[in-house]
Order: C-alpha cells, then structure tokens, then sequence
C-alpha cells in the first residue's frame, strides 16, 4: 500500500509540475510581448513557491535551508551547487534577482526556453570553448555589476548521490570577471527528486550553504576549495539526516 500511494503522489506530482510550468510559461511568454522582461523572474519565483507547495502536499517533502546568512542580502555572489536533481534548478528562483548559468540546448525547450535570456539567465554553449569562457566571463560581469546572485553548477550536469565529480573552470572564470564571493551549497536533493526518477520520495530535502570563498584564489586553488568545502557540507548532509528538522532554520 504504501509503494502504491507513492506512485500515485509521484503520478499527481508530475502531471501537476508540467501543468503548472505550463500555465507560468504563457503568463512570461504573455509579459514578454507585452514589453515586460523585467517582470520574469517574478514569475519564476512564484512558479518555484508552486513546486515546492506541490512537493510538501502531494509528496511530503520539505525542504530546510541551514546557512542562509551566507549569501549577502545587498550585492553581487556567485552560488556554486552540488547538483544532484531537477529540484536544483528551480529552488535558487526565491532569491532576489537570480541569475543561473545555463546550458544553450535548454533555449530549445517550447515556450520556456524563450524566457531564459530575457529573464536575466546567462546561455553558454558547452562546445564553445574559450569563446564560451569569454562570453561567460563578460555576462557574469554585466550580471554582478545589476547586483545578481549567479547560480552555477560547476559539475555542468546533474550528478547521483555519491558519485564522483569533475568540476569545470567555468566557475573560476566567473570568480574573477565577478569579484563577487563565492557561496558553496551542498544538497541531498537526489535522494529524494532523483535524476530522471519518476518517484519524488518524502522526507527532508537539505540546502547546506557555506561561508564564502575569496574569489581571487586562482582557478586550481579556487576549484580545490569549492570542494574541500563541498565535503565538509555533506559531511553536515549526512549527520542531519537522523535528526529532527530544527524550526531555527530557515525553511522555505
């Protein structure tokens, strides 16, 4: 009984998801023509707020974020996420004036993949090369400059629970066009939205976000410290897992 009343919730929850993404998706594409790109992200962080409703009523997950105080409240950083689930990419939404690094195969995607650039979103190709590190370069630096949150998966993909990783130089690219902090977050988001999983599994999804890292290291240096602190977060994942969700943390 209980499998089939998660596959049922999984079921709801994805037929929802995509009708939801939908409906937000016309009412950007509806402000777009209407001259309002400025009103976009608004638009996202209120389509993000509807997942994470969908996540806690249908599939009850909640989601706890420790070490809010991290990310500044006034200027530029750049967020740098483990990237684990479908979950990342929609939750950093709620900041104020968020910016993601993107994939150029997503402008692809119908309807959604127009409102990408015009919200603020910075579009790389992959197979760019120094071209792709140079336009990178420049839009974080235009990005920061507005007082953006950049949000950068420096894994370049979606990775399982565990697995081993390989960070690109994109994120040391962006640490010095931004001189902005970096701002480590690691997640536990994979094991329960997995990476092409159909089931959502109820419990706990946790944001550890880590004190800032000087952005003017050097790319081998800043690398090694985005994941020795990394680790250091998920060692913070793994004893949180037994424990009770503290009602001083920031939930969103």
């Amino acid at each position: 009984m209980r499998q089939v009343r998660l596959w049922a919730a999984s079921l709801l929850f994805n037929f929802l998801f995509f009708l939801v993404t939908a409906a937000f998706t016309v009412q950007g594409i509806w402000l777009l023509r209407r001259g309002h790109p400025d009103r976009l992200v608004g638009v996202g962080a209120a389509w993000a707020r509807s997942v994470l409703l969908l996540l806690r009523g249908l599939c009850d997950i909640r989601v706890v974020v420790s070490g809010i105080e991290h990310i500044p409240k006034d200027g530029p950083a750049v967020i740098a996420s483990i990237h684990q689930s479908a979950f990342d990419t929609c939750v950093w939404m709620l900041l104020p004036r968020p910016s993601y690094v993107l994939k150029r195969e997503l402008l692809s995607l119908p309807g959604f993949g127009a409102l990408m650039a015009p919200a603020g979103m910075i579009v790389v190709d992959r197979t760019g090369g120094g071209a792709a590190i140079r336009h990178l370069m420049r839009a974080g630096a235009a990005a920061a400059a507005e007082g953006r949150r950049i949000i950068i998966f420096p894994e370049g993909t979606r990775g399982r629970p565990g697995e081993a990783r390989v960070l690109h130089p994109g994120v040391a690219a962006l640490a010095a066009a931004t001189k902005a902090p970096i701002i480590p977050v690691a997640t536990n988001s994979g094991s329960h939205w997995g990476r092409r999983s159909f089931l959502k599994r109820p419990g706990v999804i946790r944001l550890e976000i880590g004190a800032p890292i000087a952005p003017d290291l050097g790319r081998s240096a800043l690398l090694t410290a985005i994941e020795e602190a990394w680790e250091r977060l998920e060692t913070k994942l793994a004893e949180a897992v037994d424990k009770p969700v503290e009602h001083s943390r920031e939930i969103f």
